[in-house]
Formats: structure tokens, sequence, C-alpha cells
């Protein structure tokens, strides 16, 4: 029941921000599902509510498998510990507590105390994966970071003319825009958008489009860039009649100089999960300051000959990846994929 709940949570997959995606089964006293739902967005009904909505009276002695911790505070929608208490929920199996400091255990600790038999832990690892996003915007306090680069088979990142030409094949890119849709942000540099002109929209599947965000710290990017409209971020040196002709173009521009202060300007606009598709210069900051959460190298089946590193900066001590680094065949492409953080 704990992985049909899950299956239900994932349909919502970068829609929720800045909530969670939660899912949730009420089953019976004779073991039949009498209601089940997930969350779709913020300031819509919880997956609690819904499955109570779907179960009516049937909730009275039910025990209701829910991802996350159930809520104990009033935020858009009501708590949904009372509702369950109130519903009669005779158990409660939630995969995990909640990191959110306005629950953080509250939620369980009301449930017990009105009696209802609570247990935690069942599919924790995968209810953590799945909502790895909001754990690090509620436990880090900025999005957490996934950084892509494309690469050749010797190993360098084109970077000279014509890097507009995809490196990678198409089944590549089409998971690529399937993460475009699924996370809040895509985030490149001024570098990246004078060499290539991206739009960084969702076209190769069926989504919608994540925030826009360039790092431009001296406003260079032409009022024309196909990214625009977007977040664009300065530096406070960046000249006042290059800002006004962004904001004339359409975008909006924030004073945010460093990656830190991109990630803490995402963070206030609700972003739980950040796309890095920037250059190596950027990506090198991101790596410098730690803010790199976890990466995919797509390594095609070519030879670029003289292509940079995915690093532009000097070499550091080795980082330590939490587990081993994952490899697959997409397409015609190799995958690595390794986690930081």
């Amino acid at each position: 029941m704990m992985a049909r709940a899950l299956r239900l949570a994932a349909r919502a997959a970068g829609r929720t921000a800045p909530n969670p995606m939660v899912g949730a089964v009420l089953v019976g006293p004779g073991g039949q599902v009498v209601g089940e739902g997930y969350h779709r967005a913020a300031g819509l009904p919880h997956a609690e509510a819904l499955a109570l909505a779907q179960a009516g009276p049937r909730a009275r002695g039910a025990t209701l498998y829910v991802t996350l911790e159930p809520c104990s505070h009033h935020g858009r929608t009501p708590p949904c510990a009372d509702a369950l208490i109130a519903a009669g929920v005779r158990r409660v199996v939630a995969a995990m507590e909640d990191p959110d400091p306005r629950v953080a255990g509250a939620g369980l600790a009301r449930l017990r105390a009105a009696g209802v038999d609570v247990a935690v832990g069942d599919h924790e690892a995968a209810a953590r994966q799945l909502n790895r996003w909001y754990i690090a915007s509620r436990t880090l306090g900025r999005p957490r970071v996934l950084y892509k680069w494309a690469a050749g088979a010797d190993g360098g990142v084109a970077v000279r003319p014509p890097r507009a030409i995809p490196l990678s094949s198409e089944a590549s890119r089409r998971l690529v825009h399937r993460w475009r849709d699924r996370l809040d942000a895509v985030l490149v540099g001024a570098g990246t958008v004078l060499a290539d002109d991206p739009r960084l929209t969702v076209r190769a599947v069926r989504g919608r489009d994540p925030l826009r965000v360039v790092a431009d710290r001296r406003a260079r990017i032409p009022a024309d860039a196909r990214v625009l409209p977007a977040l664009v971020c300065v530096g406070p040196e960046a000249p006042p009649e290059r800002v006004r002709r962004l904001r004339e173009a359409g975008a909006e521009v924030a004073v945010a100089p460093t990656p830190a202060a991109v990630l803490a300007e995402l963070h206030a606009r609700g972003c739980l999960g950040v796309l890095l598709e920037g250059g190596p210069t950027l990506a090198a900051a991101f790596l410098a300051d730690g803010l790199i959460d976890e990466f995919v190298a797509v390594v095609a089946p070519r030879l670029l000959g003289g292509g940079a590193p995915a690093f532009d900066a000097p070499g550091g001590p080795p980082l330590a990846l939490r587990g081993p680094l994952a490899a697959r065949r997409v397409g015609e492409d190799l995958w690595l994929s390794g986690v930081l953080r």
C-alpha cells in the first residue's frame, strides 16, 4: 500500500512547489482500499484530505498509508492530523517525518495523543528520494541543484562553435526536457546564452516550462535572446542601461551576484529543484561553493578533440560521492550520475 501511495505522489512531480509530493491510501478494516489521493499543487487539498473525502464514513477504523507525516499546522489548508482524528482513522503508517520545522514530528505526536496507532519508516528511503528536492529546501534553506553536462567520449565539453549543434542523442534530449518539466527552474550563465542562444523550454516532451534563470553579473545578454522573458540575476556592478534594456524585453532582474545569492532568490520564489545547465565557468562557481548536490554527465559517442573540462577551475581535492557512480544507456549515450549530498 505504501508503494501505491508513492506512485500516486509521483504523479505530481514538478507541480507541488513549495510543497512536497504526497500520496495517501486509506485501507478499511476488511483490507479494501476505501480512499486515496495525492497532493496536486500548492493550495489544493492535501493527499490525506482527498483520501478521507473519497472514503466518507468508511474512514472510521481504517489505516492510512501516507508518504509523509500528516501536517499539524494551518497553512492554505487545515491540519490533516486533525482531520484524520475527526474521521476516526485507527492507524497511520507514514513513510517519513516531515522535515519542515512547522511539523517535524508534531503531526505524529498529535495523532498519538488522540489514541491513533502510528508507525513511521515504511519505504522511507524511497520517500526521501522522491522528495529530496523538498527535503533540501527545508533542511538547507535553498533549492537542491542537479548539474547536467554533455561531453564527448574524450571527456571534453564543447566550447567552440558550433556549440549549438546537439552533442547528445535525441533520447537524451527528451529525458533532459522531462527534467525541465519536473524541476522548478533551469539555470545557465551569460556565456551559455551568448554562445548558444538557448530557449531552455520544454519541447521534446509534453510538459510545462520551468522558470528560466540566467546568471549574468554584468547584464551582458542581448535583449533579443531567445531565453527571454526570464529571471536575470545580476551583480551590483551591472550597468543601469543594460538592466533597463533587459526589463523592457520582459526580463525580471534581481541583484544576486553569487551562486548562493541566486539560490536564495529561487528559494524565496518557492523553487525546490534547480537544473543547472550552465557551462564550465558557472559550474565551477557552484562547485567551489559546495552548491552542487547531484550531477549527470551525458557522454556521447563522439570525439571533440580539444573540448574544455566540465568545470573551468583549478583542480581541488576529490569530492566523495554518496554511494556508487551509476551508469546507464540512454539512446546512443552513456549517462554517468552521482550524488554529492
